[in-house]
């Protein structure tokens, strides 16, 4: 099983997910999807800009993602940018 380095700031959203007492199934969501994000501007997620983040929604509406994907992603990308890192 491959072990994943934890980042200070993956450290800091997993801590705010466990201070609002997410259970482990949601936090690793929120994580993935936060991971799946960073992925797509190829860099960290806390340096993403409003361009960014409009470029990835048109891409899952392009890749025809389910309504239930696209929405738990930007749930996810809601809590990581307004709880995580706001206004950094």
């Amino acid at each position: 099983m491959k072990e994943e380095k934890t980042t200070p700031l993956r450290q800091r959203m997993m801590e705010d997910m466990d201070i609002r007492g997410l259970c482990v199934e949601i936090q690793q969501g929120h994580i993935r999807c936060v991971r799946h994000f960073a992925a797509f501007p190829g860099r960290s997620p806390d340096t993403a800009t409003p361009d960014d983040l409009r470029a990835y929604h048109l891409q899952m509406t392009t890749d025809m993602v389910s309504a239930t994907t696209f929405n738990v992603r930007i749930i996810s990308l809601r809590f990581f940018f307004s709880v995580t890192c706001p206004a950094n």
